[in-house]
């Protein structure tokens, strides 16, 4: 079961933001003004940060002159300076809900993600009020035809002795978790195998969640949304069970 809720909860939130591919765009985007900025360093070689912005953004399919002109533009003198926040607060039912943001008007962002907790009936809490509820992962999607012709078993020895704790397996994709620390030297690995990832990133994993009513959880969802549509939103992660039910209706309504 836990394994099923983290992939559930992951496969939600990418199918959304997939549903929304300017918003996908802005944020890897976002990611790779900041990896700039923080690294001064427009050579992916020497930026580590910046490396792994840009294979998520071709993992997106962002275009590559899009993405030069990201970096040129990051590197400018007048370019905006970024900084990230996070927020912690409870929707109705017990829900929790992990808000990281990257914002040039901290003001502006606490308002918006005050006001969707507000208007949903939640609470803007404290931070480090839920680090008993979410442990901080990394999890790296690998698409099966970027692994070609492997040896499946062995490579999958190879990723667990990288560091893999646990690796779920859909028809098409290979998604694994390792612990914080071990994000760096996983993502390593992988460039020394040759794979290039659909997207590395650090997540938010529930360690418990909870299961509502589908009508309850629709409301739930659709609170999730308005904090994604944020312009200085990245990442929303929250602990509402994604049970079967709630898989099919929201499948009937991509239909």
């Amino acid at each position: 079961m836990a394994g099923h809720s983290k992939w559930a909860n992951i496969k939600h939130r990418k199918g959304a933001q997939d549903k929304k591919r300017a918003k996908v765009f802005t944020r890897i985007l976002k990611e790779i003004h900041i990896a700039v900025k923080e690294g001064n360093d427009t050579d992916p070689d020497t930026n580590p940060k910046l490396r792994l912005a840009i294979q998520n953004a071709k993992g997106a399919n962002i275009p590559k002159d899009t993405i030069k002109r990201a970096i040129h533009k990051a590197s400018g003198a007048d370019s905006e300076n970024y900084e990230n926040v996070s927020y912690e607060g409870y929707l109705p039912h017990g829900v929790a809900v992990f808000v990281e943001a990257s914002t040039g008007n901290i003001q502006r962002t606490v308002a918006n993600v005050r006001s969707v907790f507000n208007r949903s009936g939640g609470s803007l809490g404290t931070n480090g009020s839920l680090e008993f509820i979410f442990d901080h992962k990394g999890v790296f999607t690998l698409s099966r035809k970027e692994l070609g012709e492997r040896n499946r078993e062995e490579l999958e020895l190879q990723l667990i002795e990288a560091g893999a704790e646990e690796v779920e397996k859909t028809e098409e994709l290979w998604v694994i978790t390792t612990a914080f620390e071990d994000f760096g030297p996983f993502q390593n690995k992988l460039e020394n195998l040759g794979i290039e990832t659909r997207s590395s990133e650090l997540e938010r994993i529930p360690n418990s969640t909870v299961t509502l009513k589908l009508d309850e959880a629709r409301k739930i969802l659709e609170a999730i949304d308005r904090f994604e549509e944020d312009d200085d939103v990245q990442n929303v992660f929250h602990n509402l069970e994604m049970t079967d039910e709630l898989e099919i209706a929201l499948q009937s309504e991509d239909d």
